[in-house]
Order: C-alpha cells, then structure tokens, then sequence
C-alpha cells in the first residue's frame, strides 16, 4: 500500500474534498469547455465526456496519486478538483495542481482547498515538499498559491507556446517546515 492508496475526506470552512467519481462529470464538464480555463491551465486537450467519465471513474484505483473533488459547502455542488500526483517517494515529495470551474473562482475556495490538500500532505502523508508551476498569465492563482504558503523558486522561460506567444511558467513550493511554522502563527 502507497501513501496515496487512501482516498480521505477533507472538511473545510467553504469546502469539502472528497474522492473523485465519475458522477462528478456533469458538474465538471466546464472545466473542459471554457476557453479562458484552458489558457490559464495550458490544456490544449480536448475531452469527450465518456473519456472524461473513465478518467474519473479511475481515480479511487490509482495509488501513486490522491485527486479530490472540491464540493463547495454552501450549495453542495462539485466546483473543482486538487490533485497531488508525480510522487517522488525517497526525496517526500509530489507535485500539486488545481482546476475551478470558472464560476466558482475568486471566492476564497481555491486558497482553502489548497491548504487543505497541501495540510493532509505533510501532516498526514510525511510529505517534505509539494511543488507546482503556474503560468505567468494566471496571477489569481499565484495569489491563491503565495496565500496558501507557496514560494516562487524560479521561472521556466518560453514553458508554453499559446496562441503563438511564448509564455513563463514561475515553479513555486512549500516545506514541511515551512508549512508548520505557518501553522503554529496561524
């Protein structure tokens, strides 16, 4: 059994994580249609709903990653999903990505939904660092990132060809000491 074999159930202020279904495709289908949500996530993919519906109906099965389903408290509704995936098993670390859908930002779920997930991983999981990217043309979620305890470590120059255009992806992260000096402030 892997650290990711167990599929928990996170309860928040505004949100709920919990294990990722394929039922939960209806709710997410605008992540894959909405224009604006590919650019900020660099997704030139395109998904078909029964291929959705066997990618998310997987996930309980995998055991080298946790995806989550985010359920916004207030209304009940799925709103995105956390990922933390790309395990590194003798360094204690994997990375971390995040996807919303468009209606549902700018509320405060994404920065809890990633401390949630960013939380279980340390404290639950060992983990010693969880990274990302983000692309220098999505500054809301890099707030949410840097809010959430995120540091930029550096940039990938040219990371993504959009549209013709060139563009920088910052490689943030955050340590368990770090995350737990935060916590003991906080």
């Amino acid at each position: 059994m892997t650290v990711f074999s167990h599929k928990p159930t996170l309860t928040g202020d505004l949100v709920i994580l919990r294990p990722l279904t394929e039922d939960d495709v209806p709710a997410l289908l605008p992540l894959f249609e909405d224009a604006e949500v590919s650019r900020l996530t660099g997704n030139t993919t395109r998904f078909d709903e029964p291929a959705l519906r066997k990618w998310y109906g997987s996930r309980g099965d995998q055991d080298d990653r946790l995806d989550l389903a985010v359920v916004e408290r207030a209304t009940g509704r799925v709103v995105g999903e956390v990922v933390l995936n790309e395990w590194d098993e003798p360094n204690g670390s994997c990375s971390f990505r995040t996807v919303f859908v468009p209606d549902a930002v700018g509320r405060g779920l994404g920065t809890e939904a990633t401390r949630l997930i960013v939380g279980y991983g340390f404290e639950a999981l060992g983990l010693y660092r969880v990274h990302l990217e983000v692309y220098a043309f999505n500054p809301r979620a890099r707030r949410a990132y840097e809010k959430a305890g995120f540091r930029a470590e550096g940039v990938l120059r040219g990371a993504l060809l959009w549209e013709g255009e060139r563009v920088d992806a910052t490689v943030m992260s955050v340590l368990a000491p770090e995350w737990a000096a935060a916590q003991a402030v906080g």
